[in-house]
Formats: C-alpha cells, structure tokens, sequence
C-alpha cells in the first residue's frame, strides 16, 4: 500500500463528497477526497475484508464495544489479525469524530487484507489496509417504508460483516427496481433479514425476530431493540419466522444504523395491516429516542 496522490492509484476526488471531510488511512488522517488506495489491495480485488458502520450522537460513539466486539468477529471469521486493540481503537476513532466537528456522524470503518500479488491464496506477508471516514447522519432516520419479499440469494455466512456484498446489492435493486426502499429476505420459506437490515414483527402484541445464526447479520441496533423491549417488559421472541407469519403480521419493521427503527407499511404493494405506523413501533421508536438523549448526555452506553 502506499498513501501516493500520483498514478497509477485511484482516487476519490472525482467523486461528489464533503471535502472538508477527514479520514483515516493506515495511521495517517487526510481529507477524504486526497485518500488513495491501491488497485491490488485484495478489498479491491476480492472484496477480502471486513467493515462496520458505527453511528455517532453528539459526539458519543453508539455502542462502540458491541461494534468492536463484531469487527473481532468477522476477523477472526476471514482468519485476519485485527491490527489495532480495542484501546487503539477508541483513541482512533474518538480523533476522527472529533476532527469531523463531533455532532451526529456515522463512521465508516474497513479492514482489507492488503495489497498482495493477484492470487486467490492468502499472502504469506502483507499489511492490513485500514480505512475510516465520517459523514453526517440524517435528521430523520425512522420514516415508513415500502419493501417487497425475495429469495436470499447470498452466501451462507451472512454473519460476517464483509465487504463482498454483491448479493446484497442485488436484492437492494430489485426493491428501488420496483419502487420500494428495501428487499426483505425469505431462505426455504424463513424470514432471513432484509438486504441492509433486520427484520421485526409484531403478532397479538409479541414482537418477534428472527434468532442469530449464521443466515443474518446481527445488527447492534437489533440487539438494542431486544434490550429495550425487555427491560421496558415488552413480549419478544428471537424465533423462526414463516412466510405465513410475516404476512400475517400486524407490524413490520426494519432496522439498521442508518435507518434505526423504520416501519414498514407496505410490502408486495399491499399495506401491512392498516398501512399505518403500528403502536408498538411507536413505542418502540420511543424507547430509541430516550436512548439516544441518554447517549448524547453521556448517561448510556
């Protein structure tokens, strides 16, 4: 890897983004628009690595332990080294928030496993690329939204958080294809997740999700609303799910970093119940709401 600003590497200045904006690259913090990387760095080649998206709130890191302990996770899971500490991590990431004028962010962390010979084989020898940025959050992240059910066509490792995520595309395209925001995902007849998020129901007041395998991503917003919902003494359930039951679901909603917890009102072009935002996920968004304040109050972690 080099940090070179001359050819032959590639270079993000062409690309319409906040250039006041700073990122991290391999121990050095540049504009965004000035970071380069190299065109046989296997993340470019393979998809050969890792990444996760970690929301900020005034300045406070959303659950920043339950994100590093992910990022160990799909390392350890692509047999690559995580080069920093847990430590080193906090330090890194509190500079970059802090170079980006703190506020409301979401960083974008990616771990490669570096520039190396074309060869499918892991190299013997090769240093890790490690990437950052920050751009700033959206004022509404929580607004309905139209989803339509396919066929998971992904591999069997969806708990990996890689960076190969083609499959996932895919499936996102046949939603915007079909004028809807998101694809929700179905494996032998079993609700999986959605192809940026994780998926709720709501049944005659339970709320159930689909439980952690290896077919989902388990996203750290999910595990917020589970952790929420009992500790407010709300019925939930991580279980299988049936195509039966998500169509017979009173409410369906979705979640993610970037989305937090957004309803689905309408799915396959029929309204989800009575097409309107259901009383649980307006509980629920609540709950996520006060969570944030205590956040951004420095009061929860």
């Amino acid at each position: 890897f080099s940090a070179s600003r001359t050819p032959p590497y590639c270079f993000l200045s062409s690309l319409r983004m906040d250039h006041a904006a700073t990122a991290y690259i391999n121990g050095e913090f540049l504009p965004l628009a000035e970071v380069s990387i190299s065109p046989l760095d296997r993340g470019f080649m393979f998809g050969d690595g890792v990444y996760e998206v970690i929301p900020v709130y005034g300045g406070q890191p959303f659950r920043l332990e339950s994100h590093l302990q992910r990022l160990d996770n799909s390392l350890d899971a692509i047999r690559l080294a995580n080069p920093y500490s847990h430590t080193q991590w906090h330090t890194l990431l509190g500079q970059l928030i802090e170079k980006n004028q703190s506020g409301d962010q979401s960083l974008y962390v990616q771990i490669t496993r570096g520039v190396a010979e074309r060869d499918h084989a892991f190299p013997l020898s090769a240093a890790a690329t490690v990437f950052a940025m920050s751009k700033a959050l959206p004022a509404s992240q929580q607004a309905a939204v139209k989803a339509i059910t396919l066929e998971d066509i992904r591999w069997q490792w969806c708990h990996i958080k890689s960076t190969a995520l083609l499959g996932n595309l895919l499936l996102r395209q046949q939603a915007v294809d079909a004028g809807c925001d998101e694809s929700i995902l179905l494996r032998d007849g079993i609700l999986t997740e959605g192809a940026a998020s994780n998926v709720f129901i709501v049944q005659n007041n339970t709320i159930k999700t689909p439980k952690k395998s290896t077919r989902i991503l388990a996203g750290i917003t999910r595990g917020i609303v589970v952790e929420l919902a009992k500790r407010n003494r709300l019925d939930i359930a991580e279980t299988d799910i049936s195509k039966q039951k998500l169509f017979g679901a009173d409410e369906i909603w979705i979640t993610s970093s970037s989305k937090e917890i957004a309803p689905v009102t309408e799915l396959n072009g029929q309204a989800v119940a009575d097409g309107q935002v259901g009383p649980v996920c307006q509980h629920m968004q609540t709950l996520f709401s006060q969570f944030k304040m205590q956040l951004r109050a420095g009061v929860a972690g």
